[in-house]
């Protein structure tokens, strides 16, 4: 069973200020990220330091913050954001 992705408004205007190249890398990340948030081959998935069941996905310079909730097989993404700004 695959997992829904749902994005934050603060993520969804990030993307909305982005090329439709990058909009694209990004769809294609989350259709797999649905199959398996925790682990893929094809993506770069870390688990987040301190933190309970968040996780990072890295596309080029962006990353992507994700939560995991696993009963509501869920995927909630609060942030999108280049390497430099994501962590603040």
């Amino acid at each position: 069973m695959s997992y829904t992705i749902e994005i934050s408004p603060k993520a969804e205007k990030f993307l909305d200020r982005q090329s439709d190249k990058t909009v694209i890398k990004i769809n294609r990340a989350f259709s797999k990220l649905e199959e398996n948030p925790y682990y893929s081959q094809e993506l770069d998935i870390k688990k987040l330091a301190g933190c309970k069941g968040d996780y990072r996905l890295r596309i080029g310079q962006l990353r992507i913050l994700y939560t995991v909730f696993r009963d509501k097989k869920q995927i909630y993404v609060y942030k999108i954001a280049r390497r430099s700004g994501v962590y603040k």
